[in-house]
């Protein structure tokens, strides 16, 4: 079931990435994140790998970064240059997530979410007063009209990544394993608990055996055995038990208890793991579908922009102009076509992103999910920390550390409990035994033996223990190996904890330069063409300068697009790989 619902993410996510083609220009070709003489589809949004190792963020620890101002979309200054993050000046807390957009500001809007309000039937014509009376007589009061049903506001980050960490099918499959490694400490903690073993049973027919009751010669005929006189036959009931209470394990049931502690503490780690897991890629899902549709907006532009550029060309031709062609003609519709198609791609990646974030949130079939428009590009910089700090934070608060260490805790109680085995369990040992038989005679006397009619029980002191030294030896040298690989692992996980770290601060790092300098491309691609446009129109400038300062346009605005979404899922990788919440409020 986990492979299943990280491909389908995946794949999801993957095919959102078709925001690219809404942040290409017309004509350009090629692929990379980077600014190039042509782009074909600019790379997606970075899905997450289910078959690749991550490590898990810890139990949720506070909300870093709780003094960054929330924005409502849209808000952000496009012509406003972007400070350059403080690498290494930021404070213990790591960058807070990105804002969002408050609901209020949603709710307020009647488009804001599906299912407005209830349909208003127009006015019936007004009738005379008399026929109005009669239908007022005849009508019965009517009854309050019912409620409207409530809205379902759009998602923001925040409750898209509480409800991923909540409701998704990994954590189910995490706490319910949480739930085993508690049945399995609580089985430890009553290690010492007396194992009752009782039988009870009945049986027949009995022969009949008869005399004195004091351990004398039988009294009946039937009561003598090698013959076929079985006398008065009866039936025969008994109950026997037995338990044994350890008083003293040298420390075998101390360590087990320990060791079984061990168990709820590696079952939260692990679904903490899951639960920051999960709620990364409902940030990357959440990001992709702000990727698609600021790329929906800037197809919708430079559409607006080729339509204009096309009416123009036609109303050139029409006056015989030299400055235009048919062959400009040709270009324009070209572009214009391949905008369409890369609109429809764009389209497409919006749908399954949402069809990714429904399937993160446990949305049910026939619910429409809606998502806040919010703008990725950050109004203000943020103090990006210092690698350094970011690798302190890992070793303090990733789920990974916490549960190997329990496992090498609990692997340590069991190299104990193979040495002591070697040492004999001193206890407490019951016993009784009663029987009833209907045909024989019950023994009065203390030195006659009664198997019929036997009732005895008894405690004392016992010594329990085996000699299966070869055995004991194996099993002692099989735990100490254990412990042996999992310190190693700990190692493993140490050093690629730390270059996870590494990795996510100096990908976030790269893409706060990249935005940088893309948003300033993005600005002189923007003049460029409005001065291209105006040449044009006045007739100063041919088909092919405008051509170039829309294709470079697009460039810009698709890969300053994709760097701005780098940024915010950077934000967030670095937020998991260091154990911090995602989202604030978590």
């Amino acid at each position: 079931m986990r492979r299943h619902l990280d491909h389908g993410v995946t794949m999801a996510l993957v095919l959102a990435a078709g925001v690219a083609g809404a942040q290409l220009t017309p004509g350009s070709v090629g692929t990379g994140s980077s600014p190039s003489t042509g782009a074909g589809t600019a790379p997606g949004p970075s899905v997450p790998t289910p078959g690749e190792p991550s490590a898990p963020a810890p139990t949720d620890l506070g909300t870093p970064g709780s003094d960054v101002p929330t924005a409502a979309p849209g808000t952000g200054t496009p012509g406003a240059v972007r400070p350059t993050p403080r690498v290494g000046t930021g404070g213990p807390d790591l960058p807070p997530s990105p804002p969002t957009v408050a609901p209020s500001s949603i709710e307020q809007t009647p488009e804001a979410a599906p299912g407005g309000g209830q349909a208003v039937s127009p006015a019936p014509a007004q009738e005379p007063a008399a026929e109005a009376e009669r239908v007022k007589e005849e009508v019965p009061e009517a009854a309050d009209s019912e409620e409207k049903p409530a809205r379902r506001a759009p998602l923001t980050l925040a409750q898209l990544v509480a409800r991923a960490r909540e409701s998704d099918s990994r954590v189910e499959e995490a706490s319910a394993e949480l739930r085993k490694f508690q049945a399995l400490y609580q089985q430890a903690r009553w290690a010492w608990f007396p194992k009752f073993e009782i039988t009870v049973g009945a049986g027949g027919p009995i022969p009949e055996a008869r005399n004195n009751g004091l351990g004398g010669p039988p009294t009946t005929e039937a009561s003598y055995e090698g013959d076929l006189n079985f006398g008065r036959v009866g039936v025969t009931v008994f109950s026997t038990g037995n338990a044994v209470l350890p008083l003293y394990t040298f420390g075998k049931l101390t360590a087990l208890e320990k060791a079984g502690a061990q168990g709820p503490v590696l079952g939260a780690a692990l679904r903490e793991r899951v639960r920051n897991e999960v709620g990364f890629q409902a940030a990357q899902a959440y990001f992709g579908y702000q990727l698609a549709r600021n790329g929906l907006q800037q197809i919708e532009e430079v559409s607006k922009r080729l339509e204009d550029a096309a009416q123009r060309i036609e109303r050139l031709l029409k006056e015989d102009s030299p400055q235009v062609s048919t062959v400009d003609t040709y270009k324009v519709r070209f572009f214009r076509q391949l905008v369409e198609a890369r609109k429809a791609e764009a389209l497409q990646g919006r749908q399954l992103a949402l069809a990714a974030i429904g399937l993160l949130a446990n949305v049910g079939p026939g619910d429409v999910v809606t998502v806040v428009d919010e703008d990725l590009e950050l109004d203000e910089d943020l103090p990006v920390p210092s690698l350094e700090q970011a690798l302190a934070r890992a070793e303090q608060y990733r789920p990974e550390l916490t549960a190997v260490t329990a496992g090498i805790i609990a692997r340590e109680q069991e190299v104990l409990i193979r040495e002591r085995s070697y040492y004999p369990d001193l206890g407490l040992a019951g016993f009784y035994d009663v029987r009833f038989t209907s045909s024989a005679t019950r023994q009065r006397s203390p030195f006659a033996f009664d198997p019929y009619n036997d009732r005895t029980a008894g405690l004392g002191l016992v010594v329990r223990g085996t000699f299966d030294i070869p055995i004991k030896d194996a099993q002692l040298e099989q735990a100490r190996a254990e412990l042996d690989k999992l310190r190693a692992q700990e190692k493993q996980i140490r050093a690629g904890i730390r270059l996870e770290v590494a990795k996510a601060h100096g990908e976030l790092v790269a893409a706060w330069s990249r935005a940088r300098a893309l948003g300033e491309a993005e600005r002189s691609a923007r003049r460029w063409v409005t001065a291209a446009f105006t040449a044009f129109d006045l007739g100063t400038g041919d088909t092919r300068d405008l051509v170039d300062a829309f294709t470079a346009y697009a460039q810009a605005s698709g890969d300053k697009g994709k760097s701005w979404h780098d940024v915010r899922v950077g934000m967030a990788a670095l937020a998991r790989v260091t154990g911090v919440p995602l989202a604030p409020g978590e």
